[in-house]
């Protein structure tokens, strides 16, 4: 990297000071229908900006974030992912207690400050697990997070890559410890090509860019002064968010492009930060019409959709796939920047405020993402937008769904306590409905019909017994209830899914300190949403707000074997919310007797 002038201010990093770094690429031989890769995990000092000290990190193959793997569509591809690591757990983990005056927003400062260590952390052997986000793979294969392995042992994968064009990424998975070591470094992209996406010509070589998203934070000396040290911060039950942003492992990085069109695979990496993306010119104006989404988490669009000047928002795992017309922008700048509060819950920003502008009370201390620096030469760019993107792309609706798909129903809640769960429902007949007070376990929700269901709670930790079985290639309709006061990704493994709606609920009736609803007192139905065109793509990470009921349709297709699904927010992932489901062929389930179970599934609606 460049080197550049320390500041005056030990806490303060210049701007767009280096350049973003591009990882490597491993590909597989076309004609090779078996590919073997080694990825070892392993411990290195990577500087983050170029006035920062080398940062400890635990990496794939020495790089944050890891190569970035290359292959086509039914390649079948053995991966065997070695812990190669030896170097002690390399962040710093503190927590800051609630005090009066707000302190949370000390979260955003560097430095541990008032925070103290968290216990046992810097002891943590490097214990590790990879979960190849989004595939379709056995459960053999997903990276179950209890059967991570230790320094010396491989766990091996097999992934078919038979599904379509998309970005997929990897990272750690291992049970309580997910939001400690994907901090610590392990991540990377994986990108899928098939022949429909080809025939396109999309910008490719330098012109396809991996964008890496994720928030950190670091640690100070007794000078104040940065050791280097990434520090994962946390205050009261909020998850982490940290004040500096980094695109493929680099503080607020710039990237030199030409006039013309550029491909961005854009992964959100946090742990907990939503970004609402925006590009901004040299005067901070909003730029429209040149960015275009043409994929989601799990594939291309049928069209092109423009980014809005609203932006484009990506909770954590959730990828976009954007082209960008540079074509008149050349000698000029333009900066990416995020306009989401944190913790995110959809809401615009307030009035007065624009993109672009900090936000350090919502604790979006420092907004700006990364910098493009346009040449200034002609544009020679020969690529023209395509106005169909996917042939084979449909939107789904819930009549075009086989007759015999499975309905769960799942509520996002808390304890009393407080803390967060997964809550699977069953419902309750009519006559044995309770009656009196509010009954622990007991949810009535009055849907758009006016009709009032009981439902009872069946599980909502992790260790609770299984209780949904799916039917391999059989479709299903999850309604997901947020109940919570918090915004959810919630991801589902092994499957992709389209949203069929999004509708408005008064949840104020639930009861969080007695964990139901009175009789008579139901969650209910206040209106029906619209959905964002940038939802109604093919998704494995779907964002349930507040206050809101999403249901999502999908197919558990092309692998069997037991699977998670958990909200993306690591540190609520650790804590409890995620919970395992598992897929069987259809007539193993008949010949054992499990033909029509669902567990609490309604069966087809």
């Amino acid at each position: 990297m460049t080197t550049v002038e320390t500041p005056t201010s030990t806490t303060v990093l210049t701007k767009f000071a280096d350049p973003l770094r591009i990882p490597p690429r491993l590909r597989a031989d076309r004609a090779e229908p078996h590919a073997r890769f080694t990825l070892r995990t392993e411990g290195v000092s990577l500087q983050l900006h170029s006035q920062l000290p080398p940062t400890p990190l635990w990496t794939y193959g020495g790089h944050f974030p890891g190569p970035v793997l290359d292959l086509h569509r039914s390649q079948r591809v053995r991966v065997t992912w070695e812990n190669g690591t030896t170097t002690p757990y390399p962040a710093v983990s503190a927590f800051l207690a609630d005090a009066p005056g707000n302190p949370s927003l000390a979260m955003n400062a560097p430095g541990i400050g008032l925070a103290q260590p968290v216990k046992g952390v810097a002891a943590l052997p490097a214990w590790q697990v990879t979960h190849l986000h989004g595939a379709v793979t056995g459960g053999n294969n997903d990276g179950w997070m209890e059967n991570a392995v230790l320094h010396g042992d491989a766990q091996l994968s097999e992934y078919p890559n038979d599904q379509p064009a998309m970005t997929l990424w990897y990272h750690d998975h291992a049970m309580n410890v997910t939001r400690l070591n994907v901090f610590a470094g392990l991540v990377g992209m994986y990108l899928l090509r098939d022949d429909e996406e080809e025939a396109l010509g999309l910008p490719g070589g330098d012109r396809e860019v991996p964008l890496i998203v994720c928030d950190r934070n670091l640690e100070t000396d007794a000078s104040g002064r940065f050791t280097g040290r990434l520090l994962h911060k946390t205050t009261g039950t909020l998850p982490f968010v940290g004040p500096y942003t980094l695109v493929n492992g680099t503080i607020w990085p710039h990237l030199e492009v030409r006039p013309g069109w550029y491909r961005f695979r854009v992964l959100n990496a946090s742990n907990s930060r939503t970004y609402r993306l925006h590009l901004l010119d040299e005067g901070g104006t909003v730029v429209t019409g040149s960015a275009w989404l043409i994929g989601t988490d799990s594939g291309l669009l049928g069209a092109p959709l423009p980014v809005p000047a609203a932006g484009l928002t990506l909770a954590p795992a959730e990828r976009a796939d954007v082209l960008v017309d540079f074509g008149a922008f050349g000698g000029r700048s333009l900066r990416l920047v995020n306009s989401a509060q944190a913790p995110f819950r959809g809401d615009p920003l307030p009035a007065g405020v624009k993109p672009g502008d900090p936000l350090p009370a919502a604790r979006l201390p420092e907004p700006d993402v990364m910098q493009f620096r346009v040449a200034d030469v002609p544009p020679t760019d020969a690529f023209r937008l395509p106005q169909t993107l996917s042939p084979s792309y449909y939107r789904l609706t819930h009549d075009r769904l086989p007759p015999d798909h499975m309905h769960r129903m799942l509520a996002l809640a808390a304890d009393a306590d407080g803390t967060l769960g997964l809550w699977e429902l069953g419902e309750v007949p009519a006559s044995e409905a309770p009656t009196g007070g509010v009954r622990d376990g007991i949810i009535q929700v009055t849907d758009q019909d006016g009709v009032t269901t009981t439902y009872q709670r069946l599980a909502r930790h992790f260790d609770d017994q299984l209780n949904w079985r799916a039917r391999q290639d059989g479709w299903e309709v999850w309604k997901i209830l947020n109940l919570s006061g918090i915004l959810h990704p919630i991801h589902i493994h092994l499957t992709r899914f389209q949203p069929l709606s999004f509708d408005g609920y008064d949840t104020a009736r639930f009861v969080q300190a007695q964990g139901g609803t009175a009789p008579g007192a139901p969650v209910a139905h206040l209106d029906s949403l619209p959905i964002d065109p940038s939802l109604t793509g093919w998704k494995d990470v779907m964002r349930v707000p507040p206050g809101t009921m999403v249901t999502v349709a999908g197919q558990f297709r092309g692998a069997s074997g037991r699977y998670m699904y958990h909200c993306h927010i690591l540190e609520h992932e650790d804590a409890g919310m995620m919970r395992e489901f598992a897929v069987m062929p259809g007539a193993v389930m008949d010949v054992g007797g499990m033909g029509g179970m669902g567990g609490g599934g309604m069966g087809g609606m």
